[in-house]
């Protein structure tokens, strides 16, 4: 033992006797000296089935199903019906949501949301994103409903303001199959053009120079030089229309319902307009009616220009005219800068001015022809010799001038004719000059029209001269005869300024109150304009549908007169055609001419008062002291809203 290693006597150490209370309880087994044996079944209890994940599978398999079937339709309906289903899915959606929002939230103390004001911030987000995504109709839908944006929350209007932007253009592949869908042959055969550099046809441009919400404008020159505008519907209008109007009416049912604000009994109104405004052939009568009219109106002949239609070249989805050279209404640096075109000249193609003012089209004809397919898509010449060397120059024109010739146009449409152009928006609107130096402003895009009854047209000029000479007994007849209860609001309304014959003593100010007090108060607020309105169109049976599109027409043009600094008393025109239209117009017996015709005399009298307030704000602008009579008449509108629980922001174009 002494000669083995330390390691080897570790290895053969004899192990130490421990005795049983030593060692581990663990390792003590309670039955040491008694056999083991298998447990009895009853000490088991009962038996638990293996886990099958059957209802798993079940959920599974149907989440597999529904997304199949889901993307399917998505197909189906983004092959052959334009994502219809898709996009009134998504209108459906946004609607739900909206509702319960503001069915939980439109409180003085919202549960959700931090107040009022970003409640309407996110609807007004969401509304803005479903117009976009969309597009199509729900663009023009958007158009329609900015007019009207006064009476919504301020949140509301900033959204609407962008609803005139461009709206994306579609491929030359969709425009071609539009035409040839509607005449049965090629574009180059409809038109009589060459898109391989065809020196006996004409050319067309495949870039389009504007889209709107439904349709785009191409330019071409025919064979025979004429250069005309090709508006085209985009191709998925036609599919998509029928379900957009279906989603706008159970939207809107919907909502009048969960609102309580019987507006649904317009929608059938406002859908027959938007769906004819879909119909180019009743745009082409539109129009030839409108030149027929202007031409007979010794007060617009000249001033006014509508552009030919050629029927030949015309179909229900595509609209040729005559194409117009001018500047666009918005442009005022243009319209005023100096005229550098030459003594006795006047603007490309207007009123015997040829398109080229050299050869009369024909060399430019030569320059616009490209010599292949594939060297550019921008044929048409740019007619700018007019501007000068420079490029400097402008039409020479007075915005004043201008701006009368528009507010007489419209106001005769709605007195004397009873045949309005609803959508006079800058885009729709050119400023030519004549070769004798004045201005000519061309009225396109004759879509949406609205139609007055002789006996409603008579009203609508009485209740304009009863606004602007106070007689409020006229005024509340008429409200009344149109089921109208306030008709102090209505007048204000009408006129886009405060009605200053009413009764304000119900106005309420917010000055002086706590934050908690401002929250109520304004609740309150927003709940009577809601019960004003209900009021207003309570009615069906009395209430003119009409008066939605006049009420858009009446706006726009007020934009435009405060887009361009105000250079016209718009009121004072427009109150002097509706008197003049009493004396003038055929459908009236003698006798009742007569005895307006002394009226008129009175009335013109009454109208000076407006001269004065119109040129002291002319002097005051002028003196940098505040702005024209328009932004007058839009602070003081902005003051009578927030007396009655509304918001205006700025002008309806901005943004």
């Amino acid at each position: 033992m002494s000669s083995l290693s330390f390691a080897a006597r570790r290895t053969f150490r004899r192990p130490r006797f421990r005795s049983p209370c030593h060692l581990p309880s663990r390792l003590i087994h309670p039955g040491e000296f008694q056999p083991l044996v298998p447990p009895s079944p009853s000490s088991l209890g009962k038996p638990i089935p293996a886990k099958s994940y059957t209802r798993t599978r079940w959920w599974l398999r149907r989440l597999a199903y529904l997304s199949l079937a889901t993307g399917v339709v998505y197909a189906v309906d983004t092959a052959f019906y334009e994502q219809c289903l898709t996009r009134t899915a998504r209108t459906f959606g946004l609607g739900l949501v909206v509702a319960l929002d503001y069915k939980i939230n439109f409180r003085p103390d919202p549960p959700l949301a931090e107040s009022i004001n970003a409640l309407h911030t996110r609807s007004a987000e969401r509304l803005s994103d479903l117009l976009r995504h969309n597009g199509g109709l729900y663009l023009k839908m958007g158009q329609a409903m900015a007019m009207q944006s006064a009476i919504l929350p301020p949140e509301f209007q900033r959204m609407f303001s962008r609803m005139f932007d461009d709206a994306p253009q579609n491929d030359w592949k969709d425009v071609e199959r539009v035409i040839c869908e509607d005449f049965g042959c090629p574009v180059e055969e409809v038109f009589g053009v060459s898109f391989a550099g065809d020196p006996t046809k004409g050319v067309m441009e495949r870039q389009a120079r504007a889209s709107a919400s439904v349709a785009q404008v191409h330019w071409a020159r025919l064979a025979d030089g004429r250069e005309v505008a090709i508006k085209i519907q985009k191709r998925e209008i036609a599919r998509q229309i029928q379900w957009d109007l279906w989603a706008f009416k159970v939207v809107t049912w919907i909502y009048s319902r969960v609102f309580d604000i019987p507006f649904y009994s317009l929608v059938p109104y406002i859908s027959e307009r938007l769906f004819l405004e879909t119909d180019f052939e009743n745009e082409a009568k539109n129009s030839e009616d409108m030149a027929r009219l202007v031409a007979g109106e010794s007060r617009l002949r000249g001033r006014v220009y509508i552009p030919k239609v050629y029927h030949e070249l015309s179909s229900k989805r595509v609209l040729t005219a005559e194409w117009v050279e001018g500047v666009r209404l918005w442009d005022k640096d243009a319209i005023t800068r100096p005229w550098r075109g030459g003594w006795r000249q006047g603007t490309p193609g207007c009123r015997g001015m040829p398109l080229d003012s050299t050869d009369g089209g024909k060399s430019t004809s030569r320059q616009a022809r490209p010599p292949t397919a594939t060297t550019t898509t921008l044929l048409k010449p740019e007619r700018t010799h007019w501007r000068g060397t420079n490029q400097r120059g402008g039409l020479g024109l007075s915005l004043k001038e201008v701006m009368t010739t528009m507010v007489d146009l419209f106001s005769a449409q709605m007195f004397l004719w009873g045949y309005v152009h609803c959508d006079p928006h800058p885009g729709n609107i050119f400023v030519r000059r004549t070769p004798s130096g004045q201005a000519e402003i061309v009225l396109i895009d004759h879509g949406l029209y609205i139609h007055m009854s002789p006996e409603f047209r008579h009203q609508y000029a009485r209740f304009w001269k009863a606004l602007l000479t106070f007689d409020n007994t006229t005024l509340r007849e008429v409200a009344t005869a149109w089921g109208v209860t306030n008709a102090d609001m209505f007048a204000s309304a009408t006129l886009m300024r405060p009605y200053q014959g009413g009764d304000r003593s119900t106005a309420t100010h917010l000055q002086g109150l706590s934050q908690v007090e401002r929250r109520h108060r304004h609740y309150e607020m927003q709940q009577a304009m809601r019960q004003g309105m209900r009021q207003i169109l309570g009615d069906e049976t009395k209430w003119p549908q009409e008066l939605i599109f006049i009420g858009r027409n009446l706006r726009i043009v007020q934009a435009n007169n405060q887009f361009l600094g105000s250079p016209v008393n718009r009121v004072k025109i427009t109150g002097m055609w509706a008197s003049r239209a009493l004396v003038e117009s055929p459908d009236l017996p003698i006798s009742e001419k007569m005895r307006n015709l002394g009226r008129h005399v009175v009335f013109r009298l009454v109208l000076f008062t407006s001269d004065v307030i119109f040129w002291v704000t002319k002097l005051r602008q002028f003196l940098r002291l505040g702005g024209g009579m328009e932004d007058e008449i839009e602070a003081q509108m902005q003051g009578m809203a927030r007396d009655m629980g509304m918001e205006l922001s700025g002008n309806v174009f901005e943004g």
